[in-house]
């Protein structure tokens, strides 16, 4: 079967190239001739309104009257025509009358009486053929180079007109600036990568020994842990010719365009072999082929001459295909397959000691002070990626330079990492004493749960100034990556969830929408926890997509449930048992620790902002926060 499928890859490669070219080829012919039709009606529809402006034929009497009354200044005579020069007060405007030419004897004397000037001319019929030709073809000409600039030159070189050019970038050595050195906290797909760079170095190493060059490496992971970068630094490491360029970038707007460019870039790469070439995002054109709902017939001959050009009937010796991307579940299996993309390099969020390597090559060049460990922010950092801790410590130079510091303080680390998770505060927007109470009861009533609970992680701050769309928040810091998550935990973060709601109902008699969000998280959770994670004792070790699945019935799409609708019913009503139980597990929390509630929520409406030891005070001693902070009675 894998060869059956081989061939047909083949195949359909094989009719990219022709069809490609044939294309291409004639789209072009086909925009010319168009474009010829149109400038040749529009000169000749131009010429024959200029001469109907400037040109009027009349009669030979309506001639004879107008030199009667006088109203002739001028007459030419032709080999076949009278042109009449008619006197009028406007000299920039003035029609030109002719008429045919007559053997009339009486004519030159009448003209004389009138006092009407008279000459004779020989026309040159090949001038008038000349101006004629240039009339039209000079348009023409102007056209197809305006076409040719405005258009073709604009996509590149190549086939007819460059339209099927690769637009690779060429890197060679160290151009990119990026090495190894330069990449922390991946190193397991640094050293997958190493591999290949030490085989373009040593290559008699690995054939002595029967190893084959690679294929391919994709590197798939989430957004900003670093594929791109890994790809500079094979770049940097490489010592050999390296093409980048992004998925999107085969993609135009005529048909074939795609399929040629892949041709192109693969020629290229093969004369200057041995080669890396780097395809960014590459699900732009990798999408699995589907014919269920119709296919992008562009896209699928790109896809299909990649698919030739890594592993096809003509072999491509000592070009190696890394590509990126974070959408790996819709690339195409036959892209996927060994031989085309022989490792898959997964580029996860780092760990704490990897956060700790990149926070190192994030503070190179930035003057941090005494007070600030790195171990200790990477931390508090759990989840972010490389992207992230770059901003971070961004966000921390900018607001240490906006204070006019010469150094980076903890402080500023600390205040960046909530402004990068929550977004900046919005201390200008006006608020109500009566939101501002609703706030602070709700993001008590998040802290005061969570405190309760043992799986939750332990409350780094909470707030009442706003920031993004958030009135206010809780932030609590995990203590430890984890990989697992327990159903229990997931028990307690829907509680922790649901606390600023039933905190409202507790202490205030009412609840209100600033829940929403926590909601919507906390539903999404339980249904997870039902449909997905097997928790579910009614329902069993089982999984059930709660997305609708688009099926044809007949010609028409519709939207169908994998499972029936007994069982959708049953996890609507586990789903709402388990909120059930979550909420009143906050009440009972709520009610045991109401004291607690009402001290936190006094302190937030005095202060809009409790940290981490401050809170730790309210379950410690209570009284000696109420003296510090000189909180007022509510």
């Amino acid at each position: 079967m894998e060869n059956k499928g081989n061939n047909n890859n083949h195949g359909n490669g094989g009719n990219n190239n022709n069809n490609g070219g044939n294309n291409r080829n004639g789209m072009t012919v086909m925009i010319f001739i168009l474009a010829a039709l149109l400038v040749l009606f529009l000169t000749s529809l131009l010429n024959s309104c200029a001469r109907d402006a400037t040109n009027k034929e009349i009669s030979y009497s309506e001639f004879v009257s107008l030199v009667e009354n006088d109203k002739v200044e001028e007459v030419t005579f032709t080999s076949n025509k009278i042109k009449i020069k008619p006197k009028t007060e406007n000299k920039l405007y003035r029609i030109t009358y002719y008429t045919a030419q007559l053997n009339d004897e009486a004519l030159l004397p009448l003209l004389r009486e009138h006092g009407v000037k008279f000459s004779g001319t020989v026309e040159d019929m090949s001038s008038v053929i000349l101006w004629n030709m240039v009339s039209y073809i000079l348009p023409l000409v102007l056209v197809w180079v305006l076409l040719y600039f405005l258009i073709f030159r604009k996509m590149g070189g190549g086939g007819v007109m460059g339209v099927g050019k690769s637009t690779a970038k060429v890197y060679v050595e160290k151009s990119t600036g990026v090495t190894f050195k330069d990449v922390a906290g991946q190193n397991e797909a640094k050293d997958s990568l190493q591999e290949v760079v030490d085989f373009l170095h040593n290559p008699k190493k690995y054939t002595e020994i029967g190893a084959k060059l690679p294929k391919g490496a994709l590197l798939v992971g989430p957004p900003g842990t670093g594929k791109t970068l890994l790809a500079k630094a094979v770049a940097g490491e490489a010592n050999v010719p390296f093409f980048s360029l992004a998925g999107s970038d085969f993609v135009e707007m005529f048909v074939g365009v795609g399929a040629s460019r892949v041709r192109d870039l693969f020629k290229e790469a093969q004369k200057q072999a041995p080669c890396i070439i780097f395809i960014d995002e590459i699900d732009a054109i990798g999408k699995s082929r589907d014919t269920r709902y119709g296919g992008n017939d562009e896209r699928e001959q790109t896809l299909n001459q990649l698919l030739v050009e890594m592993d096809g009937f003509a072999a491509n010796e000592g070009v190696i295909v890394l590509a990126a991307t974070n959408r790996q579940d819709i690339l195409d299996p036959a892209l996927l397959r060994p031989g085309r993309f022989d490792r898959q390099v997964y580029v996860g969020r780092p760990d704490m000691r990897g956060r700790e390597e990149i926070l190192r090559v994030h503070t190179r060049k930035k003057p941090l002070a005494d007070d600030v460990d790195l171990k200790e922010i990477a931390r508090e950092t759990i989840g972010f990626t490389g992207a992230d801790l770059e901003n971070l410590m961004n966000e921390s130079a900018l607001l240490a330079a906006r204070r006019n510091q010469p150094y980076i303080t903890l402080a500023d680390i600390q205040e960046s990492v909530i402004k990068v998770i929550a977004g900046p505060e919005k201390r200008s927007r006006i608020k109500l004493e009566e939101d501002k109470r609703i706030t602070a009861y709700h993001e008590a009533g998040h802290a005061v749960v969570s405190h309760a609970l043992p799986t939750q992680d332990p409350v780094q701050q909470i707030t009442i100034v706003p920031r993004g769309e958030a009135a206010g928040m809780t932030i609590n810091r995990p203590q430890e990556d984890r990989d697992h998550v327990s159903s229990q935990k997931l028990r307690e973060t829907l509680s922790t969830l649901l606390g600023g709601r039933c905190a409202e109902e507790t202490a205030l008699g009412f609840v209100c929408t600033g829940a929403v969000s926590d909601l919507e998280r906390a539903t999404q959770i339980a249904r997870n926890m039902v449909a997905r994670y097997g928790m579910s004792e009614k329902l069993g070790h089982a999984t059930f997509n709660t997305g609708h699945d688009e099926v044809f019935i007949g010609r028409s799409m519709a939207q169908a449930k994998p499972y029936s609708e007994q069982t959708a019913a049953l996890i609507d009503q586990e789903v709402k048992a388990l909120l059930d139980g979550a909420y009143a597990k906050c009440r009972e929390i709520l009610e045991r620790d109401r004291d607690k509630l009402e001290l936190v929520a006094r302190f937030l409406l005095e202060h809009e902002t409790m940290n981490a030891a401050q809170f730790q005070l309210v379950y410690d001693e209570p009284a000696a926060l109420e003296a510090a902070g000189g909180m007022r009675e509510s």
